[in-house]
């Protein structure tokens, strides 16, 4: 039994006050890792990075990959000497521990951290890491350990489902590295993931890379809307937000102007996959790609006077103007201290969950306005910790995300390894005269980010290679899109929107109008994300391509989005999600119809209902990736859905009386 408590330790309620002033975060001297003071264990050293003890300085990361490729060695040793049983399984999910728990660390510290030496240290351990995966993916030994466990019915009719499915999604890993091809193949396998490897990284800088165009060929009295170096205008994204209309024509223009050699990278990368993945035993990149996911394969998928330069500032023009939801009007309700509350009452009313402030050891946080928040169930005690590194700061990424440090898992000892996530957000530091406050569209990134950490918190499985958010990439959003629709129903916002100086609650009337104005233009966005993916389907699909990829592109957008393709452009060179979610962009509409129909069929009529929050997390949250997904879904909406339903789902989203609560708005 998995004792209550893990260790005594001091909490406090949440640290973000609701109407007092914060202290805005520096990182400089004294807050970082090299400070004195007493560490985790109460002796006095320093504690290190995330509780780890190595990690109180840079140097600390060669000791920690060291000892996680010394352990590796020991465990594929171990595993390859014992006879297949459930005790294989086990092992590879220790051998995977042993080296995400590095990995995943260094791959937060490597862009998060303030001090380069750290960020350095933490990118070749990256670098380490991933080259011993490669190696144990292609290790036959290692392999046929699992490959006979798997080969024997007897045996694998004998193991719990959860241990089955880990075991397969081992026994893919391997697959995918052409293990199971004979010698020359195999090293075409290996050849073809070095390569895609390569062309992911060169096409993604490409993505970002500003385009420059001479000065007397635009207009002058648009050019103070770019940077000007010389005799150049440098354009380095679209300006969709810019009322010029000029300015905007000229930006996408000559930012999505083709370059020959990312088209030839993208070309090559496609290609590539495809090679891949016929080598591997697919008739196309879409099928392997979408393996175990909820879609399952690429058939089953559904395609369901502006320019495209216009839609996004024109929807924002709309929005303004009909709704008058100018977000000054907002911010004063949402301070994060009253975002952080509403989330604990949500929490405890759904779940029996609570967040308590801890005070981190000294060297456990990379800055010192980090904050360390305790996860705690009202009867099963401490279920893990999210480190909430919420406040902007220089060189740090302007992206808002959940990143796993430490992910859960049975250890042999029968104690459960608590999972430990950060996540990480911009929000502007506090001043003198209020706290810090959030705009309605950050106050739902922050619950979409927070459905994250409870995804990670919640979920109980026995491996950690399936731990919290580790599952299909089309099930991965769903608790994160699902707290947008608690983010946006007035009885949970009336719960903790308060005016910071008066108290004053959220009036009615203008959560009614922020719901409405989310709808202003949202056909045309689903629109855009069905080109999106229809197009990245087209990509991965049968090759070779029967045209060019900029061919494809305009017939596609001409057929799925409606809006004209602009001659000599090539958008899709700046298509970054290429690279990430090859063959898996639809997973952005496949969750938002899913958390749509959970929100619906459970929350809808109450969305503080304890029976429908303890569902959710026996039947979702608390799989992790260890069920297949489809079933997942159906034990909790208690259902089967069709394709007819995801689509329903999608479409029902749109309709202006969707929320029950605005029919008697104020």
């Amino acid at each position: 039994t998995r004792k209550r408590w893990h260790h005594v330790a001091r909490r406090g309620p949440l640290p973000w006050k609701h109407g007092a002033r914060g202290r805005g975060g520096s990182c400089g001297a004294g807050a970082g890792p090299r400070g004195g003071g007493r560490g985790c264990s109460g002796i006095k050293m320093l504690c290190g990075l995330f509780g780890v003890p190595e990690l109180s300085a840079p140097e600390g990361f060669r000791i920690a990959q060291e000892n996680a490729l010394r352990k590796a060695d020991l465990l594929v040793e171990r595993v390859c000497s014992l006879p297949p049983g459930p005790q294989t399984v086990l092992i590879f999910d220790e051998l995977s521990d042993s080296l995400c728990r590095v990995a995943d660390l260094a791959d937060f510290v490597k862009i998060a951290h303030p001090e380069r030496a750290f960020r350095e240290a933490a990118e070749e351990a990256c670098r380490s890491i991933g080259t011993m995966v490669e190696k144990l993916n292609t290790n036959v030994e290692l392999y046929q350990s699992l490959q006979k466990l798997l080969a024997d019915k007897k045996l694998v009719d004998s193991l719990d489902p959860e241990t089955r499915r880990v075991a397969e999604l081992f026994m893919f890993d391997f697959e995918i590295s052409g293990i199971h091809l004979d010698e020359e193949k195999r090293k075409r396998a290996v050849d073809l993931n070095v390569k895609i490897l390569d062309l992911s990284n060169t096409f993604l800088m490409g993505t970002n890379f500003p385009n420059k165009i001479e000065k007397h060929l635009l207009p002058e009295h648009i050019h103070r809307n770019f940077v000007v170096t010389g005799s150049h205008v440098i354009i380095d994204g679209l300006h969709a937000e810019a009322p010029d209309d000029l300015v905007r024509e000229a930006a996408y223009k000559i930012f999505l102007y083709p370059n020959a050699g990312q088209l030839k990278c993208l070309e090559e990368l496609l290609s590539n996959r495809d090679l891949l993945a016929k080598l591997v035993g697919y008739s196309t990149y879409s099928h392997r790609a979408l393996q175990g996911t909820i879609a399952k394969n690429p058939g089953k998928l559904v395609h369901p006077e502006l320019m495209p330069w216009d839609p996004p500032y024109y929807s924002g023009v709309i929005r303004a103007e009909r709704y008058n939801i100018e977000p000054s009007l907002y911010c004063p309700f949402f301070s994060l201290g009253a975002c952080m509350e509403g989330l604990n009452i949500l929490f405890t009313k759904l779940l029996g969950i609570t967040l308590y402030a801890e005070q981190p050891a000294k060297g456990e946080v990379w800055c010192e306005d980090v904050r360390k928040l305790a996860v705690v169930h009202e009867s099963e005690g401490l279920l893990g910790y999210i480190y909430c590194d919420f406040f902007q700061r220089a060189d740090k990424p302007h992206q808002d995300c959940h990143f796993t440090i430490r992910g859960g898992r049975l250890k042999e000892d029968g104690e459960y390894q608590l999972p430990v996530v950060v996540l990480m957000l911009n929000l502007p530091h506090s001043s003198r005269n209020s706290p810090t406050l959030l705009t309605p569209g950050m106050m739902e990134n922050l619950f979409h980010e927070m459905g994250h950490a409870m995804h990670s918190m919640l979920g109980r499985t026995r491996y950690q290679h399936v731990t919290g958010t580790r599952c299909p990439t089309d099930f991965a959003e769903v608790p994160s899109i699902l707290m947008e629709y608690f983010a946006n129903d007035y009885r949970v916002v009336t719960q903790f929107a308060r005016h910071y100086q008066t108290g004053q609650s959220l009036p009615k009337n203008m959560v009614s109008r922020l719901c409405e104005s989310k709808k202003v233009c949202a056909a045309a966005d689903m629109q855009l994300q069905v080109f999106y993916a229809t197009l990245d389907q087209i990509y991965h699909g049968k090759h070779p391509l029967r045209t060019s990829t900029t061919d494809i592109l305009r017939e596609t957008q001409e057929k799925f989005y409606g809006l004209p393709y602009v001659p000599n452009t090539a958008w899709q060179l700046r298509f970054s999600h290429l690279v990430g979610y090859g063959a898996k962009y639809y997973s952005y509409l496949m969750s938002r119809a899913v958390a749509s129909m959970v929100w619906k069929e459970c929350f809808q009529q109450d969305p503080f209902n304890r029976a429908a929050g303890e569902r959710y997390r026996r039947e979702m949250l608390a799989h992790g990736g260890g069920r297949e997904p489809m079933l997942m879904v159906q034990g909790m909406l208690q259902k089967c859905p069709s394709v007819d339903d995801f689509v329903s789902a999608l479409v029902s989203d749109l309709d202006p009386d969707f929320e029950t609560f605005l029919m008697d708005s104020e």
